[in-house]
């Protein structure tokens, strides 16, 4: 499901994503390469019209990973090995974004935040279609963990260390 329709099934977790996305502007990006290991990259994650967008370099290799095999983790940048900060993660499936309206919509929210954005047509763009959510905290000895799907909802569990 899109990033809107999330939001209003699991407002707890969207605010939790919405924020540490903002804060820290970029996300880790896992992919399936066209030989089936996994890749890891670093991606920068806006939110804008009702979606959660990843705006890639043309032909990057993640892109074309993407084009390829449309499943994909986004994970938020851990900050600290206590975990203090906790992990956000979204599971899902890259949309290839052609749409003339959302893609105007990506750039004017990028714009917005580094006052930049990158000429037509030559990056590819997409919207994460969001199939589940975990959020962890295992810092200051206490585990804390949220997630969210659509056929189980929210759900929550706390265990001391």
């Amino acid at each position: 499901m899109r990033w809107e329709e999330f939001s209003k099934s699991c407002p707890k977790l969207a605010e939790v994503a919405r924020a540490r996305f903002t804060r820290d502007q970029l996300a880790m990006v896992g992919t399936l390469r066209k030989d089936g290991w996994p890749r890891i990259s670093p991606c920068e994650v806006d939110i804008a019209a009702g979606h959660l967008f990843l705006g890639m370099m043309w032909h990057s290799t993640k892109a074309i990973d993407l084009l390829r095999d449309p499943r994909l983790v986004v994970h938020s940048v851990t900050c600290n090995r206590e975990g203090t900060d906790g992990d956000i993660k979204l599971y899902g499936n890259a949309v290839d974004v052609q749409n003339a309206g959302l893609r105007a919509a990506f750039r004017d929210r990028i714009r917005a935040r580094i006052n930049w954005a990158p000429d037509e047509p030559s990056y590819h763009l997409f919207s994460v279609d969001i199939e589940r959510v975990a959020y962890l905290v295992f810092g200051g000895g206490k585990q804390r963990i949220m997630t969210w799907d659509p056929e189980r909802g929210f759900r929550q569990r706390s265990k001391l260390s």
